[in-house]
């Protein structure tokens, strides 16, 4: 089998996991060889930003015998280097400024479970040699203690970044590297698998409407060819995000191709940090939606609500709404 099993994510009914089961042919492949079912296989998952890589985290989980238990996730780069050692191997009471208690740390925690470690490539290099001591002696000190508590955890390590440039560049330990990258697993970003995109959309239109009380909706003709030639530089993220703002603007039974303002290449380019902050609310999100269009359309409400997909009562009660 090749180092880099390239996935392909695509849709199914299956009951693994009810918003997000996605068929892996080479996570399926590994299963029934039994290498997904060994205790400890450590897996290392490759891909751009909204790939879904913590929903495959959560498939190959869900798909070993550590399944009776949640799965343990934590982004590295959310975590100070202050607090790396008390949020990873937990803290005993009075070990430190406002350790009012003992508290076990993610690794005690997924114990018996997996533990995800998203975007690994960001942990500090002067931090990653106290990660890789715990992952050989398979146990971890709690700060403020000397006693090793044994931890039996399957891992899975995911990265966006370039680890093997990044240990040529002294960024990243070479042996912590060789240690996480038992079973190497890329996901390929959602341009290069098209075929992909409408059961996808498909199965996130089935959760925002139910997550916002909405008869079931169904994609136009118009809009699936959209969708599928839209690059979605944003990968599966991307494509999450837009289906929830056409399925909360629509007033139909039909998502129009006019719903989906898909951005160009260079606003896609943009962090995930600019993203978040578009809309910090439902309601916010829109008003921006409709303040475009209106300029778009120089203000003639027909062709704002037929955009959206809306009546111009609709149109006209939102705008009111938001002071537009």
């Amino acid at each position: 089998m090749n180092d880099a099993l390239y996935l392909r994510a695509v849709g199914i009914a299956a009951a693994v996991q009810p918003d997000y089961s996605f068929f892996l042919p080479a996570v399926r492949a590994l299963a029934r060889m039994g290498r997904l079912r060994l205790e400890n296989p450590v897996t290392f998952l490759v891909g751009e930003n909204g790939t879904g890589k913590e929903m495959l985290a959560r498939e190959i989980h869900l798909l070993s015998p550590r399944r009776n238990k949640e799965m343990i996730a934590v982004d590295m780069g959310a975590i100070t280097e202050s607090l790396f050692e008390s949020e990873l191997f937990g803290h005993m009471k009075g070990s430190f400024t406002d350790a009012y208690a003992d508290r076990p740390g993610k690794f005690e925690t997924a114990n018996h479970s997996t533990l995800f470690l998203d975007e690994i490539g960001n942990l500090p290099y002067h931090l990653q040699a106290k990660l890789l001591t715990v992952l050989q002696r398979r146990s971890i000190v709690r700060v403020g203690s000397n006693q090793p508590i044994p931890v039996n955890i399957r891992l899975i390590c995911a990265t966006n970044r370039n680890l093997s440039e990044m240990v040529q560049n002294n960024e990243f330990r070479e042996d912590l590297l060789y240690r996480i990258n038992t079973i190497h697993l890329e996901i390929p970003p959602l341009r290069e698998r098209p075929e992909d995109i409408l059961p996808l959309a498909e199965r996130f239109i089935a959760r925002f409407c139910k997550q916002y009380d909405k008869a079931l909706l169904r994609l136009s003709d118009a809009a699936c060819t959209k969708l599928k030639a839209h690059p979605w530089y944003g990968n599966i993220r991307e494509l999450e995000h837009a289906i929830e703002k056409a399925v909360i603007i629509c007033d139909g039974n039909e998502l129009p191709a006019e719903l989906f303002q898909l951005p160009k290449r260079a606003e896609l380019s943009r962090s995930e940090n600019n993203i978040s902050t578009e809309a910090a609310t439902l309601e916010e999100m829109e008003r921006k939606m409709i303040k475009k269009a209106l300029d778009t359309c120089n203000g003639n409400l027909s062709a704002v609500a037929a955009q959206l997909g809306i009546t111009r009562q609709t149109l006209y009660n939102k705008m009111k709404k938001f002071g537009l």
